[in-house]
């Protein structure tokens, strides 16, 4: 291991290789120690957003609606927790007049069904608004989706880093070449 990272005082050793040996640690350990701050920070994110979609929702009212045809798509078995939604042609009355347009219905749900129908304040049909378990589900895609983006940065730093160096190296073998190389070619 301390070969490896360049501690075993070789004299041939560069200076170039010796950071190269430590870029990966160097990596992990800034991951380690910045990603629960990316993490939380990327969490109050998708928290905050998610306050923000319940203050809207709050003012949203639901009528019923019947389905004018069956929504496509298969019935799926999840114990009734089915959350793939069609928009489906449906009638529904909103404040005392009959109105129709498309709705969110599950999937497979028959023609003549009753759904229940989310409309805003200007009467305009929304998709119904997320619970509680949805609000955690997006803060941990939020929160996971931060650290790969956390991630890919890191390795693409250490990617440059990398290329730096091997520049770096290439510029000192082609300077050293040029000092040696002259030399061999008289002895020829």
């Amino acid at each position: 291991m301390t070969r490896r990272l360049g501690l075993d005082h070789n004299p041939l050793r560069r200076g170039s290789d010796v950071t190269e040996a430590w870029l990966l640690p160097a990596v992990i350990a800034v991951f380690l120690i910045l990603g629960p701050f990316v993490a939380g920070a990327a969490g109050a994110a998708v928290r905050a957003d998610n306050a923000a979609a319940q203050r809207v929702t709050r003012s949203w009212h639901q009528v019923p609606a019947v389905l004018r045809q069956a929504a496509p798509g298969p019935m799926m078995s999840d114990n009734g927790a089915n959350t793939w939604l069609v928009w489906t042609p449906a009638r529904w009355t909103a404040d005392g007049r009959p109105q129709a347009g498309r709705v969110p219905a599950p999937a497979g749900a028959r023609a003549g069904a009753t759904v229940a129908v989310w409309l805003d304040r200007a009467g305009q049909v929304q998709v119904p608004p997320p619970t509680a378990a949805g609000d955690r589900d997006h803060v941990m895609i939020g929160m996971s989706l931060a650290l790969a983006a956390f991630a890919l940065v890191l390795a693409g730093l250490a990617l440059l880093g990398r290329r730096m160096l091997d520049r770096r190296r290439l510029a000192g073998w082609e300077a050293a070449w040029l000092s040696v190389g002259p030399q061999w070619s008289r002895h020829g």
